[in-house]
């Protein structure tokens, strides 16, 4: 007897509390087969987890049962109900509401307009705006959200862009609820609140297919885990009692002994020297860091305390009032995206759809955009194409980009590998100081790994390595120096054996002791 069909029987489950069932699912695109011959489903009042590596065929799947995807054979059922060709609107009639990693937000509308988007309330032809507001509100109350109805949806945060993508999908009477990745964007009191919700929605019967890497909060909400590996299904195990190893062996088809690899602190001068900077907006106030070389400094904090407007300022993408930069012993007075590459300083935002990646482009494209001004790639403002080919397909098999073709659009490729191509970026040129906004947010354990071995290789080149992540394992584990921040300053310092868990978290609203300068942390 396979372990899937042990796992499902000792659950107990009778058909009658199947709400989705998916039998011998497959699904191809043009040279892939994103799914082979796949089995899932999903009881009333569950979480049933979607695990596996970036490309395993995640969100195909749970793009099929959103009627994003037709599937090319196998059937599915819902609700008690053969369903075929189905459609986004279909899929949303019947009480499937999905929450993709990839927002559907209007950014130019509200948060309110947002929520009632293609389902508007009108009565004789004029929209009841009273009536929607009030019914936001509720919802948005009910969630514990701190969203104003009236905010407009581009000027938000990426976690108040997520919260809005959640309150959108409980308008609608839900029977089955998909979540892709959640909490990456949440801080620690906004998850919390998502999974009480979902510890009601399941009470109320509702099914729930929930996606995450975070083998910490699968234990947490899930009952039962289907992993997924390139595009098969490798088996359904009890989320209770199932091992963090024997997860990721049946992730990646291998044992990985250590996630966190040991990088060694080779601190030389100082790359990157910040004294008392303030940004015009206000959101950085007084702040005073630095990086050396073969080193990794991690900043830490909740949402909004200001660590990615740092790396913001630093590579002159959000103006500063005071304060001075020094890059490599020499100072800027006014940083530019453009000036600070020519000084080997490099940018890799968070976000990657909306900032880092054109997903349309080539990876060719994406990943030497950086070094058009370079010799190496343009002579007389032509584009050198045979030296750039040469170069990028170089730098893509190096970071092991799956499939290793650079002429595929990036929209054609996982998470993880796109998150390659942006990394990408620093290998085409001399890149000294390496800036990086939560380099793994969205990618699963083993492109993680690859992406540490990536900073640890950076370290030992020379290069400086600013690491902002709001997973503070990452910070824990990686680097060398932490600094945490709080409502746009720094308040601790921390390095070697100072460095802990307890001791960051200690410092996360504002209670830990005052930085010192960066002089002071050089000493």
């Amino acid at each position: 007897m396979s372990e899937t069909h042990r796992d499902d029987r000792a659950a107990g489950a009778g058909q009658d509390e199947l709400l989705l069932a998916m039998a011998g699912i497959t699904k191809r695109f043009p040279g892939v087969v994103a799914l082979d011959d796949v089995d899932f489903d999903v009881r009333r009042g569950e979480v049933h987890v979607l695990f596996g590596e970036n490309g395993a065929g995640k969100s195909t799947l749970i793009n099929i049962v959103a009627g994003t995807y037709p599937q090319d054979d196998g059937t599915m059922t819902f609700d008690g109900r053969r369903i075929t060709h189905l459609t986004p609107h279909q899929s949303r009639l019947a009480g499937i509401s999905p929450v993709f990693q990839e927002f559907s937000l209007a950014p130019d509308l509200t948060v309110e307009e947002n929520l009632f988007l293609g389902r508007e309330q009108a009565r004789w032809g004029v929209l009841r705006k009273g009536a929607m507001r009030t019914r936001a509100r509720e919802v948005l109350h009910d969630l514990g959200f701190d969203l104003r109805p009236g905010a407009r949806v581009g000027q938000l945060m990426r976690a108040q862009q997520q919260m809005t993508e959640i309150a959108k999908a409980l308008l609608q009477d839900l029977k089955l609820f998909i979540l892709d990745e959640p909490t990456a964007s949440l801080t620690e009191r906004e998850t919390n609140r998502l999974f009480a919700l979902i510890e009601r929605l399941k009470g109320e019967g509702v099914g729930i297919i929930y996606v995450s890497h975070r083998i910490n909060e699968i234990r947490r909400v899930g009952d039962r885990v289907t992993v997924l590996r390139d595009g098969k299904k490798i088996g359904t195990v009890q989320a209770s009692n199932v091992e963090e190893t024997k997860l990721v062996e049946m992730m990646t088809g291998r044992r990985i002994d250590a996630l966190f690899p040991d990088i060694a602190a080779m601190a030389g001068d100082a790359m990157l020297d910040v004294r008392n900077l303030s940004t015009v907006d206000g959101r950085l106030s007084d702040v005073s860091f630095e990086v050396r070389a073969g080193e990794i400094v991690g900043v830490a904090g909740l949402v909004g305390c200001g660590k990615s407007e740092l790396a913001r300022a630093v590579f002159g993408l959000d103006k500063f009032s005071v304060g001075e930069l020094d890059v490599l012993g020499e100072r800027v007075a006014h940083p530019t995206p453009t000036g600070m590459l020519k000084r080997g300083v490099c940018y890799f935002p968070s976000d990657r759809v909306a900032e880092g990646l054109a997903l349309s482009r080539p990876v060719r494209e994406n990943a030497s955009v950086a070094a058009l001004d370079l010799a190496d790639f343009t002579r007389w403002r032509f584009i050198r194409r045979r030296q750039e080919r040469t170069a990028i397909k170089r730098i893509v098999e190096e970071l092991r980009v799956r499939p290793p073709q650079i002429e595929r659009s990036v929209d054609h490729l996982s998470g993880g590998n796109r998150q390659k191509v942006m990394l990408a970026r620093g290998l085409t040129r001399d890149i000294r100081v390496f800036l990086f906004d939560e380099p793994t947010v969205g990618i699963d354990v083993g492109a993680k790994t690859e992406v540490y071995q990536f900073l640890g290789e950076l370290t030992k080149r020379g290069a400086a390595v600013l690491l902002i992540s709001s997973e503070l394992p990452e910070v824990v584990n990686l680097a060398h120096r932490v600094y945490v921040m709080h409502e746009g300053r720094i308040v601790n310092h921390l390095e070697g054996n100072e460095i802990t868990e307890e001791a960051v978290l200690a410092s996360f609203f504002g209670t830990g002791a005052d930085a010192p300068s960066a002089g002071a942390a050089a000493g």
